[in-house]
């Protein structure tokens, strides 16, 4: 009977073990799960700004881009309120052409800074259109509505102040095919890019870039 006891005592101290081990392992693996997923949330900032890298290598955000030294197409889309915004309604203003998406976590950094620069030059002739590059069911009525009352919402809670405009895939081209968000084009008062971001980049370099479009800095 104390050897059946033993017995019993040692394979309950067996499986103790092994639900410990096995316990241990899920928990090491969730928590590599959890750090994966934090790289890859953290990937799309790298990105920019590794992108961003000017030829110097000093990270800054600029970029040298075959866009700039060129005029900026036109074009026309629809902003998240059904209105037609068209690039030459903004003849004779610096623009500022920004490239974000609702799911873009830089985008959302970088907005609070485009917000106050934008309050900052709109009396000197700077304006900001927002290019929201979220993908739309433009076939179907019910799913479009309601991803672009989405855009809104999201736009709205970011206090973004200036135009959002909807479906960026369909001028895409037109700009270099963007695959890093934010991406920003700086035009000037005559229409040509004077300068250009991709990815996250510092408030004081939109400031410096805006200058450039408003033709007042370097």
């Amino acid at each position: 009977m104390r050897d059946k006891n033993f017995m019993v005592a040692g394979l309950a101290m067996v499986v103790f073990v092994m639900l410990a081990a096995a316990g241990w392992a899920n928990w090491m693996n969730r928590r590599h799960i959890a750090e994966m997923q934090s790289q890859r949330a953290m990937e799309p900032m790298a990105m920019g700004n590794m992108a961003g890298m000017g030829a110097g290598g000093d990270g800054a955000g600029e970029m040298t881009s075959p866009m700039v030294g060129k005029m900026a197409a036109n074009f026309t889309l629809t902003d998240v309120n059904g209105k037609k915004v068209s690039l030459s309604d903004f003849k004779g203003k610096a623009v500022q052409l920004n490239f974000w998406a609702t799911w873009c976590a830089p985008c959302k950094i970088e907005t609070p800074w485009l917000v106050e620069l934008e309050k900052q030059y709109k009396a000197k002739g700077f304006e900001i259109l927002g290019v929201s590059f979220d993908d739309l069911d433009m076939d179907d009525a019910a799913k479009l509505k309601s991803e672009t009352a989405d855009i809104a919402k999201s736009a709205n809670q970011l206090g973004i102040n200036y135009p959002v405009l909807l479906d960026g895939d369909a001028i895409s081209k037109q700009y270099g095919d963007p695959e890093v968000f934010p991406t920003s084009f700086f035009v000037n008062r005559q229409g040509k890019i004077v300068a250009a971001t991709i990815g996250l980049t510092s408030k004081d370099d939109l400031e410096n870039d805006i200058k450039k479009a408003l033709g007042t800095g370097e």
